[in-house]
C-alpha cells in the first residue's frame, strides 16, 4: 500500500492505456510538486510531456487527466475542486475543465494525485479506482444510461463512499458541447471533454478511496480555517433585506454611469450564501453583465425587472428544499430543488445556476421558470454544457427568425424568442442527435458552417467555444479571458470583477492595488497597467486550480490564507511570490501546448464582432462601447512575453520560469 509523502500529496500518478488494457504508475519526487504543485500542474506537465504534437482530440493519442488539487482532503475550506484536463473537439486547443461536488477527495484518498487515461477501448468500460489499484470493468449495462442513473446504478453496485465521474447520452455521442459530471448535477462542463471521455469508451469512473492523505501540520490548517470560516458571519443581519427588488435596484446602480464602484466581497458572500449565483439573474441582467438576445438586446429594454423577476433569485430559491455545498465548502451556494408546475412537478433537481438562468432565460428572452427548470435537468442528465447548449440554441433562434431555417428545416419548431416549449424540444433533440438536434449538436461553429448563408454572423464563439453569459462591454477583462487565454471561451479565469473581489494586493507584491473609484472612460479603455493586473490574476487562477479550491472562496472576504494552507500541508516555507510563480508556470505551459499545436490566441480566439461591440448599441448599459481588441492582445502579448506574430513566448522568460521542457520556440 502506497504511504505517500505526508505533505498533502502521494508522489504518484496512475496511467491507463484503454487499447491495451495497462497500467502504470508514475512516482514523483518532492521536486516535481515545489514546481507544479498538484490539480490543474499536474495535468499540464504530464499533457505536454505525454501527448504528442497534432493528436486527435477524439482519438487514442489524445490524454484525458483527473487530477486533485494539493489542498484537496486537507481540512482546508473550499478546497473541494478537481480539474479534467485534455485536448478539446471543439477548439482543437488545451482544454480545462474544473468541478467540485464530492468526487474530488474520493478520488485523492485512491492514492494516487492524478489519474490519466490514453488509448481507447473498442467496448463499453468503467474504471474503478481504490487504494488496492485501479480495475477495468464492462459498462456494456450502463450505456445509453443518463448521468443520473448512471451515478445511483455505481453507487448502489460499490457502495456509499463510492463516487463517480460519468457521461451522459451528450458524451456517449460525442457532442462538443458534452461535459463530466458528478453528484448528479455537477459538472467539469466546457470544452467538450465529455466527448473525449465516449471516444475513449469510458462512461464513468467509481472512486472508492478510503485513506486520507497526511499532511505536515493539520492542526494549523485548522486554525488557519476557522480563523478564516470566523469572517463569514459578518454582516449577516443584512441576509433579510436582500430580495429580487434589493438586487434589482443593485443591477441598477452598477449599470454605466460616470464611475463605477468597486465591488464589495462582504456583499457578495452574503448574496452566495443566501441565493446561490441565481442571485445575479435580475441583477445582471439589469447592469449589463447578462447578455441578450443573442447578444444584441438591452437588458432594461427587452427583458425588464416584471421580466427578469419571474427567474430571479426569489423565484428559483422559492424551490429550494436545501443548501448543498460541494465537499469542504462553509458557504453552500449551491441547491437541490424540485421542478415547479407541469408534469414535473414535485421532481428533484439541482437548482438551475446563473449561467444556465441566463443561457436559457436573458439570452433567449425566455421568462418561463419551469422551463429553465426542465432544460437544466434535462442537460445534467444528458451531461451537455448549459451555456453552449443555451447560445447555440440562441444562434438557432436567429437563424429562423431571419430565413436562413424554416419548419422544415426544424421538425416543425417554430424557434422564436421566448417560445419555451420549442426551446424545450430543441434542447431534447440536441442531447440526442435526433433530427434538427443533430445540426446543432456540436455547437454553433459547426452548425454555421453547415447552414452556410451568411450564418456565421449569429454564431458568437471564440474559437469554437460559445461565450459565457458575461458581457465584456460591462467587465472588459472577460475579453480577455475568453479569447487570450489557452482555453478560450472561459468566464471563470480573470476579469476586472475578480480582481476587485479577490484582494489580491493584500497577498502578492505583483498585484497592483484596485481603485474604489473607476471613471467610465478609463474603465473601456486598456492599458499596460491594467492587462498587468489580469496577467496576475490568470496566474492566481492557475494556483487555486493547482491547490483544488474554489474560485468562489477566493471572492468573499476575509482573506483566504491560501499560501499559509499550502505550507502547512507540505511543510514549505514559500513566499506568496513563490507560489504565484508556480501558477505562472502552470499558465505558461498551457499556453505553450497551444503554440505548439500552432494555435496565436489572438488569431484562432479572435472574437465575435459582438463582444467588442461592433456594431456598437445605442442605448443600455453599453450604449457606444467599443472595445479595441487588437490593442488589448498587444498589451497582453507583451506583459505575458510572448511573440505577437507567432505567439510563442521568449527564451529568456521561460528560462526564468524554469521551463527549460520548453524547447526553442521563436526567435531571440
Amino acid at each position: 500500500m502506497h504511504k505517500g509523502k505526508g505533505k498533502g500529496f502521494w508522489g504518484r500518478t496512475l496511467h491507463m492505456d484503454l487499447s491495451s488494457g495497462q497500467h502504470s504508475w508514475r512516482e514523483l519526487d518532492e521536486s516535481h510538486y515545489q514546481k507544479w504543485l498538484a490539480g490543474i500542474g499536474l495535468s499540464a506537465e504530464t499533457l505536454w510531456s505525454q501527448m504528442p504534437p497534432g493528436a486527435d482530440a477524439l482519438g487514442p493519442k489524445n490524454i484525458l487527466g483527473f487530477t486533485p488539487g494539493l489542498l484537496t482532503d486537507t481540512g482546508a475550506l473550499f478546497a473541494g475542486r478537481f480539474t479534467v484536463a485534455g485536448k478539446s473537439p471543439a477548439s482543437d486547443t488545451w482544454a480545462d475543465a474544473n468541478c467540485g461536488g464530492y468526487f474530488s477527495p474520493a478520488l485523492k484518498r485512491c492514492t494516487i494525485d492524478g489519474l490519466f487515461l490514453s488509448g481507447s477501448s473498442s467496448t463499453p468500460i468503467y474504471i474503478l479506482l481504490t487504494e488496492q489499484g485501479p480495475e477495468i470493468l464492462d459498462a456494456s449495462d450502463l450505456w445509453g444510461l443518463d448521468t443520473l442513473k448512471t451515478d445511483s446504478v455505481l453507487k448502489n453496485r460499490h457502495g456509499n463512499k463510492a463516487q463517480v465521474a460519468c457521461i451522459g447520452p451528450a458524451g456517449e455521442k460525442k457532442s462538443f458541447m458534452a461535459g463530466i459530471f458528478t453528484d448528479k448535477g455537477r459538472s467539469a462542463a466546457r470544452g467538450g471533454l465529455g466527448a473525449v471521455m465516449g471516444a475513449k469508451g469510458v462512461k464513468a469512473i467509481v472512486a472508492v478511496g478510503t485513506l486520507r492523505v497526511d499532511v505536515s501540520d493539520r492542526e494549523k490548517i485548522r486554525r488557519l480555517s476557522r480563523k478564516f470560516s470566523s469572517h463569514f458571519k459578518r454582516l449577516n443581519w443584512l441576509k433579510p433585506y436582500l430580495n429580487d427588488w434589493a438586487l434589482g435596484f443593485v443591477g441598477r446602480l452598477m449599470r454605466p454611469g460616470y464611475a463605477y464602484l468597486r465591488q464589495p466581497p462582504d456583499l457578495w458572500r452574503l448574496i452566495l450564501g443566501k441565493f446561490g449565483t441565481c442571485s445575479l439573474n435580475a441583477i445582471s441582467a439589469h447592469s449589463g453583465d447578462s447578455p441578450v438576445k443573442n447578444w444584441l438586446g438591452i437588458g432594461f429594454k427587452d427583458f425588464p425587472l416584471a421580466k427578469s423577476q419571474r427567474i430571479g433569485a426569489e423565484s428559483v430559491t422559492r424551490f429550494e428544499m436545501k443548501k448543498y455545498g460541494c465537499a469542504s465548502c462553509p458557504l453552500k451556494c449551491g441547491g437541490i430543488a424540485t421542478i415547479p408546475g407541469g408534469s414535473n412537478s414535485g421532481k428533484e433537481t439541482h437548482k438551475p445556476e446563473y449561467e444556465t438562468c441566463c443561457a436559457f432565460g436573458t439570452l433567449l428572452l425566455n421568462e418561463n421558470l419551469e422551463s429553465i427548470f426542465i432544460i437544466n435537468d434535462i442537460l445534467n442528465r444528458a451531461g451537455m454544457d448549459t451555456i453552449s447548449c443555451g447560445a447555440t440554441v440562441a444562434f438557432a433562434i436567429e437563424c429562423f427568425e431571419n430565413g436562413l431555417l424554416t419548419t422544415r428545416d426544424t421538425d416543425g419548431l417554430e424557434l422564436h424568442w421566448g417560445n419555451s416549449e420549442a426551446i424545450i424540444r430543441l434542447v431534447e433533440k440536441m442531447t440526442q442527435r435526433q433530427g434538427i438536434g443533430e445540426l446543432f449538436a456540436d455547437g454553433v461553429r459547426i452548425a454555421a458552417q453547415k447552414i452556410g448563408q451568411g450564418s456565421e454572423k449569429y454564431a458568437v464563439h471564440c474559437g469554437g467555444i460559445e461565450a459565457p453569459m458575461h458581457d465584456p462591454k460591462f467587465d472588459p477583462g472577460f475579453l480577455a479571458s475568453y479569447c487570450l487565454m489557452p482555453a478560450p471561451g472561459r468566464h471563470t479565469a480573470i476579469s476586472y470583477q475578480y480582481l476587485e473581489l479577490q484582494e489580491l494586493e493584500k497577498t502578492f507584491n505583483r498585484a497592483p492595488k484596485i481603485p474604489f473609484v473607476t471613471s467610465r472612460k478609463r474603465r473601456f479603455q486598456y492599458d499596460e497597467a491594467k492587462v498587468e493586473a489580469l496577467a496576475v490574476d490568470a496566474f492566481f487562477k492557475m494556483l487555486i486550480d493547482c491547490a483544488g479550491v474554489c474560485l468562489f472562496g477566493t471572492q468573499v472576504g476575509g482573506n483566504m490564507p491560501l499560501c499559509e494552507w499550502l505550507n502547512a500541508a507540505t511543510g514549505w516555507d514559500l513566499s506568496p511570490e513563490e507560489y504565484l510563480t508556480i501558477g505562472e508556470r502552470v499558465f505558461q505551459l498551457r499556453h505553450a501546448f497551444n503554440v505548439r499545436e500552432g494555435i496565436n490566441p489572438a488569431n484562432s480566439f479572435a472574437p465575435h464582432p459582438r463582444l467588442c461591440g461592433n456594431p456598437p448599441l445605442t442605448k443600455g448599459p453599453a450604449r457606444n462601447v467599443t472595445l479595441d481588441f487588437q490593442e488589448l492582445a498587444r498589451l497582453f502579448y507583451k506583459v505575458m512575453n510572448w511573440n505577437l506574430e507567432t505567439g510563442a513566448p521568449h527564451r529568456g522568460y521561460l528560462k526564468s520560469l524554469g521551463l527549460n521542457e520548453i524547447p526553442e520556440m521563436d526567435n531571440p
